[in-house]
């Protein structure tokens, strides 16, 4: 079977696909330069190669999954599957891995070895997921993996791009309303112009016309660009590896929604038409992190939510690789720099917010009415989290820390650190053990209840969760609490009552997950 590698539905995939690729890229290298203060040689000579090699690897992966798919079933109609960087995966390695280190050291390179190592723990925890995420996917409430996963979405991706969209609102506004618009409702613009890249470009020119962009520093930038290839940077993973301990409590978590996620993606794909296999995905979800850490890049790739409507948009096997080789060769000639001085920041981070703003908004609509709360005591965890992450910042500012003020002292006023500190420490899986507890207490399950509540006194003895470092007996007060929770589980499971019962009217999506 002839298969072209490019039709006319590709154009329009390619450009909304692009641009959002373009966009996380462009907010990864902002956030390497401008909150980790790494220097910019080493982003954009080699964080950014080591991530374009994944991506154009992965796309092309892709692509041959597709057409191999499309000569198999022998129709043409089959479309790829989009591989970017992962958003969630983004903000988590920036603000929960390498921001404290920064803080704690000010070495920026210190704190780059441990996002690489983090990244490198993910691609084997997604390897290995390869083999037994269907088991975890199959006995975890779909609240809990959802709900923690919105728990990340309110806190560390909606909040910072908030912020910044909100000082300069003149320009982030306007971009917002258009991606509303544009992604919540059937309203299309003329000509079917991609929405992403109408906003971005309207943004773009409302900040240029209001003085917001420097012509000097588009100038400065451009002088800037060169070529740089990737090449392997394995001393700096095992300097990372050498302090790994700390780094499971978030890895692990992730690890099991990176491959949750590309389940769903690929159940995604398989409603719309395209049946791919789940361990050929997942393969290479993991190989994409194992090999970009290994060339210096701390951001895990992954499938993205969105091949239905890339689908529907006519996209069939072309648009894929050609984002992965187009953004590649952006990483290798080092022009991020220069997008970076064209387009405005608060141009870019509405899309961020966006996001955020739908995998909310999904952990409720994807999951049963009955289990709202057990979403609630998945985002808990995550708040705690980014709350005492931003005490933590707020102080260290100030020169000095919550032990030098005193926990008495924050205590009196209204400040419950120590409290916040413990719930938000592991925040991630932490979620998924409550809000695992709260779904099956709601549906009478009592058993599963109890073996949640079992698994989380054993991750807290250990100290993957409510813990600042994993080791033996990390905190012998709440590991008793689970232990507790786990006896009064048990005990109403003695009594054999009859689990709840979906109502058959009761309406449940499909959990759609953004990468």
């Amino acid at each position: 079977m002839k298969l072209p590698y490019w039709v006319r539905g590709d154009t329009n995939a390619f450009f909304g696909f692009g641009v959002n690729v373009l966009v996380n890229v462009l907010t990864l290298t902002g956030l390497c330069i401008g909150v980790i203060k790494m220097p910019a040689s080493d982003v954009f000579g080699v964080v950014l190669p080591a991530l374009g090699i994944a991506l154009v690897a992965g796309n092309i992966y892709y692509t041959h999954l597709a057409r191999r798919l499309a000569r198999k079933e022998n129709r043409a109609d089959v479309t790829a599957m989009p591989y970017g960087p992962s958003v969630p995966h983004m903000f988590i390695v920036i603000f929960v891995i390498m921001l404290p280190i920064y803080l704690s050291t000010g070495n920026p390179v210190q704190a780059w070895t441990a996002g690489i190592a983090w990244a490198f723990i993910i691609g084997v925890i997604v390897l290995i997921g390869a083999f037994v995420g269907p088991y975890i996917r199959k006995y975890a409430p779909r609240a809990a993996l959802l709900g923690t996963l919105a728990g990340i979405s309110i806190t560390f991706i909606s909040m910072t791009p908030a912020g910044n969209m909100w000082k300069a609102a003149w320009i982030a506004l306007p971009v917002f309303g258009l991606l509303l618009i544009g992604l919540l409702t059937d309203v299309k613009l003329p000509y079917n112009i991609p929405i992403g890249l109408a906003a971005l470009l309207i943004g773009t020119a409302i900040g240029w016309i209001g003085g917001a962009m420097s012509v000097p520093d588009v100038t400065a930038a451009a002088r800037d660009i060169a070529f740089a290839f990737p090449h392997l940077e394995v001393g700096l993973l095992i300097d990372g590896l050498r302090d790994m301990a700390p780094l499971l409590a978030t890895a692990i978590p992730l690890g099991v929604y990176n491959f949750t996620e590309a389940m769903t993606n690929v159940e995604s794909a398989a409603t719309a038409g395209d049946r791919y296999n789940l361990r050929s995905v997942l393969l290479a979800d993991g190989a994409g992190a194992v090999i970009g850490s290994a060339l210096g890049s701390p951001f895990p790739p992954a499938v993205y939510v969105g091949h239905p409507g890339w689908k529907a948009a006519g996209g069939r096997t072309g648009y894929s690789m050609a984002t992965g080789v187009v953004i590649a060769l952006l990483c290798f000639f080092g022009m991020f720099g220069l997008l970076g001085t064209i387009f405005p920041t608060a141009a870019i981070v509405p899309i961020l917010l966006y996001i955020g703003l739908l995998i909310g908004a999904q952990a409720f609509q994807a999951t049963p009415r009955a289990h709202a709360a057990a979403v609630v005591a998945a985002l808990i965890p995550n708040i705690a989290s980014w709350a005492t992450g931003q005490m933590d910042n707020v102080l260290s500012a100030a020169g000095t820390s919550a032990a030098e003020v005193g926990v008495p002292a924050l205590a009196g006023a209204g400040v419950v650190y120590d409290g916040l500190k413990t719930l938000g420490s592991g925040a991630i899986l932490a979620g998924l053990v409550l809000g695992g507890i709260v779904a099956f207490i709601i549906d009478k399950r009592f058993w599963h209840a109890a073996i949640f509540a079992a698994a989380g006194a054993v991750l807290t003895f250990v100290g993957l969760i409510h813990a600042e470092k994993v080791q033996w007996n990390a905190d012998g007060q709440v590991t008793l609490g689970y232990l507790f929770l786990t006896a009064v589980c048990v005990l109403f499971a003695l009594t054999r009552p009859a689990p709840r019962e979906e109502p058959a009217e009761e309406p449940v999506d499909e959990p759609v997950a953004v990468a």
